[in-house]
């Protein structure tokens, strides 16, 4: 999946959440989360998408570049 990292860091910023708080709830590392938010990471693994929607109680397509069919 294509993660959309401004809107996943706005998101979180909006809702305040941290990024330590966020790693704790999906198991991902906080670096790994920094790097996605900044677009470092353009692919990311489908699984570690759904774990930051599901956190951040958003649908999938708020937080990616993917095109709904």
């Amino acid at each position: 999946m294509r993660p959309n990292g401004a809107a996943i860091r706005y998101i979180r910023r909006a809702q305040m959440l941290s990024l330590r708080s966020l790693s704790e709830q999906t198991g991902l590392d906080r670096g790994y989360l920094s790097r996605l938010e900044r677009g470092h990471i353009r692919r990311a693994g489908d699984n570690n998408v759904l774990a930051i929607a599901a956190a951040m109680r958003v649908p999938l397509s708020a937080i990616t570049h993917e095109e709904m069919t």
